[in-house]
């Protein structure tokens, strides 16, 4: 589902994503207060304060495949991660012109332009790392999203003990600040109705991937808290069918999961044996995308397809946490922002918890009484 906010006068198109089918969209409400002060993400769940840096890295080896004037893939990488260090300077969600850029991308008016920029994070800017043998979980953005709308599922896992490694796939959203300071708009933007796209994009952002984890030993001096045997990959709307094109591609990538994502990357018809969930919203049940039906029956390993009730396409980002502070009401019978990053949180850790650190996790074996809105499908797509 493409819209998960509205306004007065119509809808706001925060989440046009390459990656899902349309729907259309629900009925416009009044508007609800703009609330006053910044955005504070939801204080994290696990044990661990957060840290944060970011990293630039440049593949030599081949051109940028959107911008045909630049020779190298140059990417941003931000990394969460354990701490023991409680009090810092937090990360900034956005810069005021990441911000700007996209909010305008957004569509989203009516609001100072560096609204997002102020929103607080639970993470310490450049805080020294802890721990050993941390797993590390790859994250991907939806399409025309910048990485930063997954920050408060990334300072979660980060606080459960894991080592996120959050990539912004340059060109690609609306907005990707560069290691010289320039910032990369959406050219691949103009081609996004081109037979294949889905696929190139995704084949490009495997490649990504590889070369990333490639580069981190060499770039972080964290990377030694890595444990490189325990690696997922995390991703929604594009992002998440990334994470199943990252997978087949490269073998070190040994579970994943896919938040709301249409996959596009071809399962081998002899199946895939490596752990993979779908997470999708109230859109995704079986039989309404073709791609899920199809790469279900090749998962041939541990699967698990949960679909959460009255949710849409964004409802696993941050997006709609944000919405109030940028003028914009959910849309009626829409589950309320936090619900929904809540269980988002609860999900993606136990995927985590069972297939990187080996513990059973019931909450992925039967309905939750907890989390009524979860369904597992069942009787629909059958258990491993």
């Amino acid at each position: 589902m493409r819209r998960i906010l509205a306004v007065a006068a119509g809808l706001v198109v925060l989440a046009a994503s390459a990656c899902s089918a349309p729907a259309p969209p629900r009925s416009a409400t009044g508007p609800s207060p703009t609330p006053t002060g910044p955005a504070v993400l939801p204080a994290t769940s696990g044990a661990h304060p957060v840290g944060t840096t970011i990293l630039h890295v440049n593949d030599t080896s081949r051109p940028d495949p959107w911008n045909l004037d630049v020779a190298t893939r140059e990417l941003k990488v931000t990394l969460w991660y354990p701490t023991k260090q409680k009090e810092g300077e937090r990360a900034p969600y956005m810069t005021p012109k990441e911000s700007e850029l996209f909010l305008k991308g957004s569509g989203i008016a009516g609001v100072p332009s560096d609204t997002l920029s102020k929103t607080r994070t639970n993470a310490i800017k450049d805080a020294e790392p802890a721990g050993e043998k941390l797993p590390l979980v790859v994250l991907s953005p939806g399409w025309t999203k910048p990485l930063s709308s997954l920050t408060s599922l990334a300072e979660d896992m980060a606080s459960r003990g894991y080592v996120v490694a959050g990539i912004d796939h340059t060109y690609e959203s609306h907005v990707t600040t560069l290691s010289d300071g320039r910032v990369a708009e959406c050219i691949a933007c103009d081609n996004d109705t081109d037979p294949g796209f889905g696929t190139r994009v995704v084949q490009g952002r495997a490649d990504d991937v590889s070369f990333v984890l490639d580069q981190l030993p060499m770039k972080w001096d964290g990377s030694g808290l890595i444990d490189r045997s325990r690696i997922a990959m995390v991703g929604q709307s594009m992002g998440g069918a990334a994470a199943m094109a990252a997978m087949v591609k490269d073998s070190r990538v040994r579970a994943g999961i896919d938040m709301d994502g249409t996959t596009y990357a071809r399962i081998p018809k002899s199946g895939f044996s490596r752990p993979f969930m779908f997470i999708g919203s109230e859109l995704h049940v079986p039989g309404h995308d073709a791609s899920w039906d199809r790469d279900w029956k090749l998962l041939t390993g541990w699967k698990r397809w949960v679909v959460v009730k009255d949710t849409v396409h964004q409802a696993f980002t941050d997006l709609p946490l944000l919405g109030p502070f940028l003028g914009v009401a959910p849309e009626p019978g829409v589950l309320p922002a936090e619900r929904g990053a809540e269980i988002a949180r609860a999900y993606v850790a136990a995927f985590l918890d069972e297939h990187l650190k080996g513990g059973r996790q019931p909450l992925l074996e039967e309905p939750s009484s907890r989390y009524p809105e979860v369904e597992l499908c069942p009787e629909h797509c059958g258990k491993s």
